[in-house]
């Protein structure tokens, strides 16, 4: 049995045990429900945008891969900026109207560019600004998602959890991708990002429509903001589980992220395919992460949750050095198919790492533990686009595919410097308080 389920199922916020649901699992639950149908909502939304961005930069402004790069590293440049005090912030403050506001917030901003472009003012700036102010709104937006899904759910029910959301979100990053590009060609690249300037809306009232009135965790009057953020980092650094985890996050996402940054070049420009065909290609491959995250439950039972952690993101991720061979006719299809195995396994890991922090992090460093963590795994998310754009300028788009997906390859090797290597499931607590 897995560490994670061997604990007492604890009666949700509902008041109704896990074991007392039926068919849907927690989607029987109205607030879970809820915040499943708006995150999902948002995905697809995002999905589209991931699209739609490159495109508008590509077709509209004719960009080259470098100002691509850069485009996609001003979405995550915020995590470097303000990362570490939104942590704190979140964990002073109710996170669901943090929520309602990066909604607001992110809604406006993509809203701004199919404005610019109809009144013929648009510019690559502008596209980086909306990039970047969306960006700050996640940064936000995640942090207190991530701490408000245990308020949400019982402890036995996060993985369940995190499986349906992220399955949720794999499953709208296969329609969106498609949806974009087929707008792109029907109504013109801008016209996606008003579906994303939707989807927050969409998002926005499922989180009024809430019940549970969640208040802010109890700070220490005490506690200055400095304090807080050097608290959350302690426990990260000091944590063998937790410090291995960051490590291999930053650097995963440093690669990760520098394929997608230059993949719609990569498709457009090296492998020849229209808009449209562009965003199905990207479409089929998140066909994975459905794939992995509604197999990340099962793996973790059949394995134990630390093998079945390194399964994914060891052995799935070398299928991926298949799509910088990809070709007009069938190499374009295994590379498809390779990148198709990589989403599986990240998108089943990250279910599996999810709810292990959730269970593992005392709640009420929760939020700052969250952001220190996802402050250097995003934030080397920049330098990764960056510096794709930069060699597929220098090298060309194909040859920065075979190093960004070279390193996606290795990155899991970390994973055996820790503890993981040892274990069978992940602890349900630190050491100390177990």
């Amino acid at each position: 049995m897995n560490a994670l389920e061997a604990r007492s199922p604890q009666p949700g916020p509902s008041g109704r045990s896990p074991a007392r649901r039926g068919v849907g699992g927690l989607l029987r639950e109205r607030d879970f429900r809820l915040l499943w149908i708006g995150e999902t909502s948002s995905a697809f939304g995002s999905s589209v945008t991931s699209v739609a961005m490159p495109l508008v930069a590509v077709t509209v402004l004719h960009a080259d891969a470098l100002a691509v790069g850069v485009l996609t590293a001003a979405a995550w440049l915020p995590w470097l900026l303000i990362g570490l005090p939104a942590g704190a912030w979140v964990d002073r403050l109710p996170r669901r109207p943090v929520m309602l506001a990066c909604d607001v917030v992110s809604a406006l901003a993509f809203c701004s560019v199919p404005v610019a472009a109809w009144l013929g003012v648009l510019t690559i700036g502008h596209l980086m600004a909306a990039a970047l102010v969306a960006g700050a709104a996640k940064v936000f937006f995640q942090t207190a998602y991530q701490v408000l899904l245990p308020s949400v759910v019982a402890t036995a029910d996060l993985r369940e959890g995190n499986a349906k959301l992220q399955g949720g979100e794999s499953a709208a990053q296969v329609a969106g991708p498609g949806a974009g590009g087929l707008a792109a060609q029907a109504f013109g690249a801008v016209a996606g990002l008003l579906a994303d300037a939707a989807t927050f809306v969409i998002s926005a009232v499922c989180l009024l429509a809430m019940r549970a009135r969640e208040a802010a965790a109890p700070v220490r009057e005490t506690a200055t903001l400095r304090r807080q953020i050097g608290e959350g980092m302690r426990f990260v650094l000091r944590d063998p589980y937790l410090r291995v985890l960051t490590l291999f996050g930053a650097m995963s996402n440093l690669f990760l992220v520098g394929y997608q940054a230059i993949l719609v070049v990569f498709l457009v420009r090296d492998v020849g395919v229209s808009a449209g065909t562009a965003g199905g290609l990207i479409a089929a491959t998140s066909v994975g992460g459905v794939a992995g995250a509604a197999l990340a439950t099962w793996i973790s039972r059949r394995l134990g949750s630390a093998r079945a952690l390194i399964v994914c993101e060891v052995a799935c991720t070398p299928f991926g050095l298949l799509l910088p061979a990809a070709r007009p006719g069938p190499w374009l299809a295994l590379g498809v198919a390779g990148a198709l195995m990589v989403v599986a396994g990240v998108v089943a890991g990250n279910v599996i790492k999810g709810a292990f922090r959730q269970a593992y992090c005392p709640r009420h460093l929760l939020g700052r533990v969250s952001v220190t963590m996802q402050f250097v795994n995003l934030g080397t998310i920049p330098v990764g686009a960056v510096a794709a754009g930069a060699l597929g300028d220098a090298l060309g788009v194909r040859p920065a595919m075979w190093v960004a997906m070279a390193g996606v390859a290795l990155s899991g090797l970390i994973l055996f410097a820790g503890p993981l290597r040892r274990d069978r499931d992940l602890p349900t607590a630190p050491a100390a308080e177990a």
